[in-house]
């Protein structure tokens, strides 16, 4: 019983720090770091390092109509938080829509036409789908700037967010690197990354290979590209895509792991949650586990609560981090610039972290994530 009140008064202390760390800025904030990325909207690209000074204030009330896949998920609520709250300091208007899935195109493409046609200064568009501007044609008669997700068009020349490939690489380099430390012969690797080509999923998954490389083996890849017999081996043993849904992610997990027991199950954090779920069910990772009994490692593509839970307990091994409020902020703040006369921005956005069990030691989370009392908030604005 003793045991088990300190358990229990260390996961109360762990909670109050993380919620203060989530909820209060650091002292002296007076610009963002973030990273200008070029070539614009490539697969790889070279970043350069750029301090950003934040609007003081709008030189009016201006309108701005936001498009996001769905709300389901702490990646896009953060993306919300931080959009709103950079609303609210610039006192302009923000309206947001949701498709309801990343499945949603024909809805998002009516929601765009909306955009056009009614009285909105500006678009902010986190589309469903790269090319879903080839299946719009209306007039583009406003600034349209992509949030989060890559929108293949000449029609768009400013983009905030992050690389895709670059966080399916960081993710992967830690296996790799994980693989190297332990001296392992043969690792074998899940993928669940999310929604099949939809958003960023495909750049996530070529970002991994390209990691893994020259360590990974599998039937994909060239002659040229396999390993020599000295090398440690990295097998992508599976890879499985739903929508960002944690009951679809049981289901594939429950078939997984009948299947095989991976290595390292690499995945959207809404993967990582629920494999967080099924290892425990199955008695895998957990405080009875012998030691000849198999592990498996977590490692998610970005950042949620549970997995930020699962990295001090132990659960996850490594986390990236792409500061989705900060995001949301920006995002509000380069629009309002371009409305005021600013040229277009390009691909900027923050640079990614990587998080393990150390992360309070190293990282400021407030621009990680919303703070656990927020909810979707769909409109602000003077009259809100």
């Amino acid at each position: 019983m003793a045991k088990q009140c300190k358990i229990a008064l260390n996961i109360f202390w762990l909670i109050l720090l993380v919620s203060s760390t989530l909820t209060v800025a650091a002292p002296g904030e007076s610009t963002w770091s973030l990273e200008q990325r070029s070539p614009f909207n490539v697969k790889e690209q070279l970043s350069e390092s750029l301090e950003y000074s934040p609007l003081l204030e709008a030189k009016q009330d201006w309108k701005i109509c936001v498009l996001v896949p769905h709300l389901k998920d702490a990646y896009w609520i953060g993306i919300d938080y931080g959009l709103v709250e950079r609303a609210n300091a610039l006192n302009i208007t923000l309206e947001l829509f949701e498709a309801g899935s990343y499945y949603g195109q024909k809805k998002q493409l009516k929601q765009l036409s909306r955009c056009m046609q009614e009285d909105y200064d500006a678009i902010l568009l986190g589309s469903v789908h790269p090319k879903l501007l080839s299946s719009f044609h209306d007039p583009i008669t406003k600034p349209l700037i992509a949030l989060v997700n890559r929108i293949d068009s000449h029609k768009v020349d400013t983009r905030i967010g992050v690389n895709w490939y670059q966080m399916g690489y960081n993710a992967a380099q830690f296996i790799r690197q994980d693989v190297e430390r332990a001296n392992l012969q043969d690792a074998n690797v899940a993928l669940l990354t999310g929604p099949e080509k939809q958003g960023g999923s495909d750049w996530v998954e070529q970002g991994i290979t390209a990691a893994l490389n020259p360590l990974v083996s599998n039937n994909k890849q060239s002659a040229k590209a396999q390993p020599s017999k000295a090398q440690n081996k990295i097998h992508i043993s599976s890879i499985r895509h739903a929508d960002n849904n944690r009951n679809l992610y049981r289901d594939q997990l429950h078939h997984l792991l009948n299947d095989q027991t991976p290595d390292y199950i690499l995945g959207s954090a809404v993967a990582i949650e629920a494999a967080i779920g099924e290892l425990t069910l199955r008695h895998i990772n957990d405080i009875n586990t012998q030691a000849d009994q198999p592990t498996v490692k977590l490692v998610s593509s970005y950042l949620s609560p549970a997995v930020l839970r699962g990295l001090f307990r132990g659960k996850v091994a490594f986390s990236s981090d792409d500061l989705v409020v900060l995001q949301g902020k920006l995002a509000i703040d380069v629009t309002v610039r371009e409305l005021e006369g600013a040229k277009p921005f390009g691909d900027i956005g923050p640079r990614i972290q990587g998080l393990q069990r150390d992360v309070l030691k190293k990282h400021h989370l407030e621009d990680s994530l919303a703070p656990a009392d927020f909810y979707p908030i769909y409109r602000v604005g003077p009259s809100s």
